[in-house]
């Protein structure tokens, strides 16, 4: 199985209307240096190659079939009437499905009330079937929208996918209007949404009633590492670093763990500067040279130096776009990259290789001159040795040196392959790993052993060592003999020490007779003592995770309902006792809680700290809430207090979900027949009107 080397070739996949089709040649241009999709390469029965008329004519399209949701509950088609619907079928091993996230989430806020973005995850690899480990990976990119696990890939046979990714696109009646298949497509969805989008406004058969869902990434995050990828251990230096990916920032300390430095704000961004202010996004690989840390700025699709003495960070490659090219040289700064995933130190040079993941290729990126050069890997994506120009690898995703030859994580073929570094002629060849889809868990020697979505690398006392991650196992591997062994770990995932288990690990550094893990989806680093065979777990003393940016809530739409003069007590503090409109047949989510605003606009210096935020949890239809006031009020006083609320308010009789906000508006005046109490109800909203922001 190869990737599409040409526009024609994942064309021919497209089932598209006739306008639809006109905006793919209007956009043809820019589109056809992207990746195309990654075909399934799986025998025709499991999946259906379909013509517009037999899609057209299905008897009934559903998104029955999946064996479970994530971020939301359950949905019907048939709810969403009124509402363009864009299912995109993915995977989460899949880098051409990374890259359309930031397209999907453009879209959703561009169209936030018309169009419901549904993820269809249709697996390749046996563990990712499993709910609980697509929801980490829904929790680690931030993915807002529902998520079906069509883990028997039942959805993808009836909708026709033929590659990851693949969108299909549902009009506001249910009719499918057709699907494109590969990333880079923005241009093409963007046109043909806009054009359904005032289509339907101007028929007056359009749903513009917002939807939100419960997103896992919105879960509090209390943890000092959220998803870390990489990690590198300097045995000169004592010194541990730490790709803290899903925090978007990289963890400095020692061997032990003893003390943390931290470089990054945890915002997400490419902002050059001091630790503080530097920001990355979804860092990965990283390379100490010298004094300088380099950082694979995997998202940014950029390396980047952290300079341990001046502790400042810059940019030395990439920028900060995705690049598309399979071949030639560029200044470090001036030349885009993708995805660039783990970095080594060439031996003997000051060269570091870089595993492109996105475009399939090693890179090299040369410190002294400030260039880049396209390397290993002609781009396509398969496995085949061969010299270095012609080779193939698949989403290459870690990389070890022996002080001699490179050796690769080929991550989608779950192969070890190899660099060897003849001056004349270097070439690769693969020391384990057969295909596209020969994957499983089987130790052994050459053509028998299996590996599965194998992510990092790393060389030591003589021995490579493999993160197995999606076996949840470390390994061992005799490069010249091609003999692998299981180390440590099970096939079951877990954090315990004893029995050894880890949960999808995806990086390794050797220091000394120690072998440090970046254990992904436990969120820890463990350390396994090479001599005795034994897992420990590294504590971080004073890491904490980044702290959430301080801003006050805002309540669009938002009902506003102003009341009469209310008479309050003399006191510090006013209680006020909420009742939420609710309509019939709605109830409050009982999982999302609920922020509140409360503000004097005409008055500063009312409230105890200028306005008071907080969430109410767990969310009700009635509460109370305490606003403190700065000082004991008097008779007489007068203010206006603005309470301003949101809901998460769900159908009794489905899983759809809406945001529902809510500004009362309430004069107050301090009298001695006051009450402490002040209720405000649904009552309130029976002569309501919209709220201005």
């Amino acid at each position: 199985m190869r990737q599409p080397k040409s526009m024609a070739r994942w064309l021919l996949g497209l089932v598209m209307t006739s306008s639809l089709v006109m905006s793919i040649a209007a956009c043809i241009l820019q589109n056809q240096a992207a990746a195309g999709s990654k075909p399934t390469g799986k025998p025709a029965s499991r999946t259906i190659p379909i013509e517009r008329t037999s899609f057209l004519q299905t008897p009934k399209l559903s998104l029955e079939g999946g064996v479970d949701w994530i971020n939301s509950g359950p949905i019907r088609l048939e709810e969403l009437r009124g509402k363009l619907v864009l299912l995109d079928f993915w995977t989460y091993c899949c880098i051409n499905c990374h890259h359309v996230l930031p397209d999907l989430a453009k879209l959703e806020q561009k169209y936030k009330d018309e169009l419901v973005v549904i993820g269809v995850h249709s697996p390749k690899f046996d563990d990712e079937r499993q709910t609980e480990n697509i929801r980490r990976k829904v929790a680690e990119y931030q993915i807002k929208h529902p998520v079906i696990n069509d883990a028997d890939q039942v959805l993808w046979n009836r909708f026709g996918a033929t590659g990851w990714p693949t969108m299909v696109l549902i009009d506001v009646d249910g009719t499918p209007i057709g699907k494109v298949s590969g990333e880079g497509n923005y241009a093409i969805l963007d046109h043909e949404i806009g054009l359904r989008v005032a289509k339907h406004k101007a028929k007056g058969d359009l749903n513009t009633t917002p939807l939100q869902f419960s997103a896992e990434s919105d879960k509090p995050d209390t943890e000092p590492l959220l998803y870390p990828g990489k990690v590198l251990a300097d045995e000169k230096s004592k010194q541990l670093f730490i790709a803290d990916t899903a925090h978007n920032r990289v963890v400095l300390t020692d061997l032990n763990g003893r003390k943390s430095v931290v470089v990054g704000s945890g915002g997400i961004g490419m902002v050059d500067g001091d630790y503080a202010k530097a920001e990355f996004n979804r860092p990965q690989g990283l390379c100490l040279v010298d004094d300088t840390l380099y950082v694979a700025d995997t998202e940014n699709h950029a390396i980047r130096a952290i300079h341990l003495k001046t502790k400042k960070v810059t940019t030395v490659a990439g920028t900060g776009q995705q690049g598309h090219r399979r071949s030639g040289a560029g200044a470090g700064k001036s030349t885009s990259l993708s995805s660039p995933w783990d970095l080594v130190l060439i031996p003997g040079t000051k060269t570091l290789a870089i595993a492109m993941a996105g475009t399939h290729q090693i890179w090299r990126y040369d410190i002294p001159s400030d260039s880049v050069t396209v390397w290993a890997g002609e781009g396509s994506e398969n496995i085949e040795d061969g010299p270095v120009h012609t080779a193939l690898f698949s989403q290459p995703s870690g990389l070890a040196t022996d002080g001699k030859n490179l050796f690769v994580a080929d991550s989608e073929v779950s192969a070890i392959r190899e660099i060897v570094l003849d001056k004349r002629k270097p070439v690769v060849r693969t020391i384990v790993g057969q295909g596209l889809f020969v994957f499983a868990d089987v130790d052994g020697k050459g053509d028998v052993v299996r590996l599965q979505h194998c992510l990092g690398v790393a060389y030591g006392n003589g021995k490579l060592f493999i993160a197995d991650t999606y076996n949840n196992k470390i390994k061992v591997c005799d490069p010249a003999t091609r003999t692998v062994e299981t180390l440590v770990g099970n096939k079951q995932h877990g954090d315990s020490n004893d029995p050894p288990r880890f949960y999808q690990p995806g990086g390794l550094s050797v220091a000394g007779t120690n072998l440090y893990v970046a254990d992904t989806n436990n969120g820890l680093i463990r350390v396994v003592d090479l001599g005795e065979k034994t897992v420990k777990t590294l504590e971080i003393k004073g890491l904490k995770p980044p702290a959430p940016p301080k801003r006050n809530p805002t309540f669009p739409r938002a009902k506003l309902a102003t009341l009469k003069m209310a008479k309050v007590a003399p006191g510090k503090a006013i209680k006020f006792e909420v009742t939420l409109p609710l309509e019939p047949g709605y109830k409050i989510s009982p999982d999302v809680a609920m922020p509140y605003l409360v503000e004097t606009p005409e008055k500063i210096g009312i409230l105890a700290k200028g306005s008071t935020t907080g969430k109410i949890n767990p969310p009700a239809e009635v509460f109370t809430v305490d606003v403190p006031l700065a000082q004991t009020t008097k008779l007489g006083d007068s203010f206006t207090v603005k309470l301003s609320f949101g809901s998460f308010v769900c159908s009794k009789d489905s899983s759809l979900c809406a945001v529902k906000n809510f500004v009362w508006s309430i004069p107050i005046t301090i009298a001695a027949d006051g009450s402490e109490r002040v209720s405000i109800s649904s009552a309130d909203f029976e002569k309501s009107e919209p709220a201005t922001d």
